[in-house]
């Protein structure tokens, strides 16, 4: 089915109404049968392996024919290994504690009041997201574990996988005597259920996009209701003086070549002036001999190999093997380039130099700062969330890796003893 069929807008408020009621079911269900649906729908996902694998293949054979590139295959793209990390990830979020319920806080007043903040789900959460048909399994395996309804509207692309992964979802919240409802996939390939989900501000809590510029640039315009933003993901390495040139040459490429098209991708490669001076350029070198394109400034654009970098390139999200590269002066100069080109997802510093890291962590104000580490571990798995929902580059509720805890919000329970207000 790809809704070509159906009133866009009278399925995106059955859609809507449909999760709003979800929501009081989760609020009462317990920590143990969300755990159950997890883990039903883990083996779910491996036993219907070989039907994800063939639905996945139909996504990537009509996506050759619409000519995606290289590294947007790739975010398509599932493997066995792949469908074994997803089953993976979906193990990782039912092991967690569930965050609702949590008390963040307690104190007494003078008043006698005895008063709580509680971790409590936010709602109905709507993720529109590209491409990677992951998204599926984990934006819904994080909203149930947070007590959320989900309404997931994947990509054209990824419309036949994400329908095998969502149907593995709904066979855990089956098994566990939970909603079907509580995790839906938007049945169609029509743009207007974007439209329509940006405007519910009677169903949906918050819009979560997941892709690219346009998609992003889009949500955040016309969206009605709140939106965590995750706009572009141009992560900067920076080079120390005081860096390693074994260690930096690892980290550049790992940043770099391990996958081009993830947001945790190193973009632009900033190497301190007096590395370049003793050490050369091993980094830059390195990059070449992988078969990345770096595209140079100033002496670094007279290494062989390399191609002058146009003023557009910094600040560029390439999302394939291409990087930006240029010699900066100091912290001061990598920070001041950051400020002006970043997208506040992800910088790395390389450096042995205590002072040098202290520096760029207080100055810059990304997301997530590295240092001695590659921007790829930028991920909600590699930060012991199990998977994330995305990365949320804006400074209001969630910032970094969205897992579960961040997908709740909190209310007060204040207790008194007939306490009366003087």
């Amino acid at each position: 089915m790809d809704g070509a069929d159906i009133d866009i807008g009278d399925e995106m408020r059955r859609i809507g109404a449909a999760a709003r009621e979800a929501t009081a079911l989760l609020a009462t269900a317990g920590p143990e049968r969300k755990h159950a649906a997890l883990i039903a729908a883990s083996e779910a996902v491996w036993a219907r392996r070989e039907a994800i694998l063939d639905a996945n293949a139909l996504d990537m054979g009509l996506a050759e024919d619409k000519g995606l590139s290289g590294a947007m295959l790739d975010r398509l793209n599932l493997t066995t290994d792949r469908i074994r990390a997803i089953v993976d990830g979906l193990l990782a979020v039912a092991a967690q504690s569930d965050p609702v319920g949590t008390v963040l806080e307690a104190w007494t007043q003078p008043s006698g009041l005895r008063i709580q903040r509680v971790a409590t789900p936010l709602g109905v959460v709507g993720v529109i997201f590209e491409s990677r048909p992951n998204v599926t399994v984990d934006a819904g395996a994080l909203c149930l574990k947070s007590g959320n309804a989900a309404i997931l509207r994947g990509g054209s692309e990824s419309f036949h996988s994400a329908t095998v992964l969502h149907a593995c979802l709904q066979d855990g919240l089956r098994a566990a005597g939970l909603p079907e409802t509580a995790i839906q996939l938007v049945p169609t390939r029509d743009r207007a259920a974007v439209g329509e989900m940006l405007a519910m501000t009677d169903f949906i809590d918050v819009i979560v996009p997941r892709g690219g510029k346009g998609l992003v640039g889009r949500v955040q315009a016309e969206a009605r209701v709140p939106v965590f933003a995750h706009l572009e993901g141009i992560c900067h390495v920076y080079i120390d003086a005081a860096a390693d040139p074994a260690m930096a040459c690892e980290i550049v490429l790992n940043a770099k070549t391990r996958r081009t098209g993830i947001c945790g991708a190193m973009e632009c490669l900033l190497i301190d002036r007096a590395f370049y001076e003793r050490h050369g350029a091993a980094p830059v070198e390195a990059l070449l001999n992988a078969g990345v394109e770096v595209r140079a400034e100033g002496a670094l654009s007279a290494i062989a190999g390399t191609v002058p970098a146009a003023a557009e390139d910094f600040g560029t999200e390439f999302l394939d093997m291409i990087a930006a590269a240029k010699l900066v002066d100091g912290v001061s100069g990598a920070v001041a380039h950051i400020r002006r080109y970043g997208s506040s997802h992800t910088e790395a510093i390389v450096t042995a130099d205590d002072a040098a890291a202290a520096r760029f962590f207080a100055d810059l104000d990304s997301a997530i700062l590295m240092r001695n580490a590659s921007t790829q571990f930028a991920d909600g798995g590699e930060f012991g969330m199990g998977a994330e929902i995305g990365i949320a580059t804006g400074k209001l509720h969630a910032r970094g890796p969205v897992g579960a805890r961040q997908l709740t919000s909190f209310k007060y329970l204040v207790e008194g003893d007939g306490a009366v207000r003087a």
